[in-house]
């Protein structure tokens, strides 16, 4: 692995919707297509559907040529004391390259700021497993496509140690 770009995060608005919808499509390509669930109008829907700009993080490359680098979303979740980490995305070309396990580390520095427990859902069989795995996410459940992880809260002590 090579050093993460140096990167930003900002926060999401209305306008970034139909930018990300790209960039989910062309993340999730590949493990939908390996699991016979690609379909090009479902996979930008579904972004468009659940976007919530106000929960919603854009990660950009200062100066970079195209500095749309991804995104994350981390809302309030239905469990008390939850937080859920979905929307993760990346453009294919910036994988392999620390940059999100740099972007997830921040995120869960959050939650470990608010003493909150984080979940998540991967697509069964997505090399993003292992980046959660190493996060101290483990499994909750599965089904025919998803692995459901789950993070315990941790002070930010414990995160630290």
């Amino acid at each position: 692995m090579t050093t993460a770009p140096a990167w930003t995060l900002r926060p999401a608005t209305a306008a970034d919707l139909e930018p990300l919808v790209e960039l989910r499509a062309a993340a999730m390509r590949p493990d939908l297509e390996r699991l016979g669930r690609y379909d090009e109008h479902r996979v930008r829907q579904r972004m468009r559907d659940a976007y919530r700009p106000e929960h919603t993080s854009v990660v950009e490359l200062p100066g970079a040529p195209e500095p749309l680098a991804g995104c994350l979303a981390l809302a309030p979740d239905e469990r008390p004391g939850t937080l859920l980490l979905e929307h993760f995305y990346l453009r294919p070309a910036l994988h392999g390259r620390g940059l999100g396990t740099a972007v997830l580390r921040r995120a869960l520095e959050r939650a470990d700021a608010r003493g909150l427990a984080v979940r998540l859902n991967v697509l069964r069989g997505s090399p993003a497993r292992r980046l959660y795995e190493r996060h101290g996410f483990a499994p909750e459940s599965e089904d025919q496509v998803d692995v459901f992880l789950h993070r315990p809260a941790r002070t930010p002590r414990e995160a630290t140690t």
